[in-house]
């Protein structure tokens, strides 16, 4: 590894705070560098928002798969149902600002799903 990249590493790791952690965990793609990237700054703040930003994302995924199967079989569908995953939005709003109050509480709706889950994450 050049010295380079070892600089990198020890800067990221040092920015990789639990609440930076716990806020990028609510960020789609973003949930793998809080993931991998703050492994020694792990708590219980961040893991649990680790697990509801997973939580998140993949209900997300799963949704938008749906949606992809109804609008290509009924596609007048497709406006009312597209404007419905706007509450993904909002519930990642919803987490980050708890998230960046540091506050251990589950997202609206689909949040006490998660706690518990994704036992990897501790």
């Amino acid at each position: 590894m050049s010295i380079y990249s070892e600089v990198c590493l020890n800067k990221i790791y040092n920015i990789m705070t639990p609440k930076v952690q716990s806020i990028l965990s609510y960020i789609g793609i973003l949930w793998l560098v809080a993931y991998f990237g703050g492994k020694q700054e792990r708590n219980d703040l961040s893991r649990y928002h680790l697990k509801q930003g997973l939580g998140l994302w993949i209900i997300a995924v799963i949704f938008n798969i749906v949606l992809y199967i109804v609008v290509m079989t009924v596609p007048f569908l497709a406006a009312i149902l597209s404007a419905v995953s706007i509450i993904f939005l909002i519930l990642m709003i919803f987490g980050i600002i708890n998230a960046a109050n540091e506050i251990k509480k589950p997202l609206p709706v689909i949040g006490k799903m998660f706690e518990g889950k994704f036992d990897f994450i501790g």
